[in-house]
């Protein structure tokens, strides 16, 4: 008999090289063997491929938790050392060998004898909780229409004339007036910065809907007779994730600047109301002779931006699927 016909007889004879013949099974050949893909799995696996972003998460989380906690635990009272001056704008030192050794006083005193410390908590947590609603306020407003713009003519004859009056106006000069017709305070500030900011994101969003609502799948859905609202959360919103999380990890630390800017100039929140800003404005002229007044509300709000800056970068390269490979 020769060799073929043993191999032949045999499958799993091998020959001199190590190999052995496999039989041709038709079923078998149609099965591919791969793993299955999970879109939000190939997002973490992507994001947390990077080193980095464990360690700004790491800052990050502690930023807030202090934010959020610190406050709650360390009552903020500016006017407590009011009445005694002797303790107004006193290093960490000072104050320190006064009152001992302890984190109220580890940054010294500000101008009217309070705690910079428990300052510095009470504006972030004040700056943050603003930055949030703002974003969460102008990005569902801005995502929905900007969604429907993109299909409706209609709608984009009305907006867009009022887009182009709007966006040639200063953002700063709008939230200014705004500010001095309805007066200082939280939510005055909230309805100032988000009026027309979300306007901006819709228009964002009417041109990218635009891109994607001609191509072939969301051509055919419409042929098909899908609904335009099946359209757009099925088709168009999720293929824009990513852009939506880049837009997002810009509007969260955009809000806290502005914040920050608007209360060192005088008209952000109330004075009533503690904030970084507010810390940053009250110390510009004492930044030389107490700089431990200035400096560390300026490094808490320059971090907390930059750190939710990176993530939503990095975040936003993770949800490209383009990355997944």
């Amino acid at each position: 008999m020769s060799d073929e016909i043993k191999n032949a007889a045999n499958p799993e004879m091998q020959d001199d090289l190590g190999f052995s013949i496999v039989g041709n099974d038709a079923i078998s050949s149609e099965k591919i063997i791969a793993p299955r893909y999970s879109y939000w799995r190939s997002v973490f696996r992507v994001f947390f491929r990077k080193k980095g972003n464990i360690i700004l998460i790491a800052l990050f989380v502690i930023l807030i938790l202090s934010a959020i906690f610190v406050p709650m635990i360390c009552k903020y009272d500016p006017t407590e050392n009011v009445t005694n001056a002797q303790y107004y704008n006193k290093s960490p030192k000072f104050m320190m060998k006064e009152f001992g050794v302890c984190f109220k006083w580890l940054l010294g005193s500000g101008q009217s004898g309070n705690s910079i410390t428990y300052n510095i908590f009470a504006g972030a947590r004040m700056s943050l909780l603003l930055a949030i609603i703002c974003a969460t306020i102008n990005m569902t407003i801005g995502i929905i229409i900007g969604a429907i713009w993109g299909f409706s003519k209609r709608l984009d004859a009305i907006l867009i004339p009022i887009f182009n009056i709007i966006a040639n106006v200063p953002y700063i000069l709008i939230v200014a007036v705004l500010i001095y017709i309805i007066g200082s305070g939280f939510w005055s500030l909230v309805f100032a910065m988000t009026i027309t900011q979300w306007l901006g994101v819709a228009f964002f969003f009417r041109t990218q809907v635009m891109i994607i609502r001609d191509r072939e799948y969301s051509l055919a859905s419409k042929c098909l007779g899908t609904p335009i609202n099946r359209i757009i959360s099925k088709n168009i919103l999720p293929f824009l994730t990513s852009v939506i999380v880049t837009l997002l990890a810009t509007e969260v630390p955009s809000y806290i600047s502005l914040e920050t800017y608007m209360s060192f100039i005088g008209i952000g929140l109330s004075a009533q109301v503690p904030s970084l800003g507010r810390m940053i404005s009250e110390a510009q002229t004492a930044f030389i002779t107490y700089p431990w007044e200035f400096w560390p509300p300026v490094l808490y709000a320059a971090l907390l931006t930059i750190i939710l800056y990176l993530l939503g970068q990095n975040l936003a390269d993770a949800t490209d699927p383009k990355t997944h490979m």
